[in-house]
């Protein structure tokens, strides 16, 4: 079965599950500007972020990264994670099982 859906498409604030209960878990994030997820992490996950629009600062453990529209970051889910929005943003997030599970 093929699904195609547009960021914009979904309902959410500010998660939306592209596709409900299906692997790889698959997030639309969206941010204001100088709003932030807590830190927190997801063992067992290797993930992707695609920024689609905006610009975020992603801390990963002790090390922050600016991450623009258009870059794509990848990185384990074990350690904590926090984004930020610089400006207002969305980004598409793929939660992967680890090659440890």
């Amino acid at each position: 079965m093929t699904t195609i859906h547009t960021p914009d498409d979904l309902e959410g604030q500010p998660h939306a599950n592209v596709f409900p209960d299906e692997e790889p878990k698959t997030i639309r994030l969206t941010l204001s500007a100088g709003e932030e997820v807590a830190p927190h992490t997801h063992p067992g996950r290797d993930i992707v972020l695609y920024l689609v629009e905006g610009a975020l600062e992603l801390q990963l453990g002790d090390e922050t990264y600016s991450v623009n529209a258009g870059d794509v970051a990848r990185f384990d889910g074990a350690q904590d994670i926090s984004p930020r929005a610089v400006e207002d943003s969305t980004a598409l997030i793929i939660l992967a099982r680890g090659t440890d599970d």
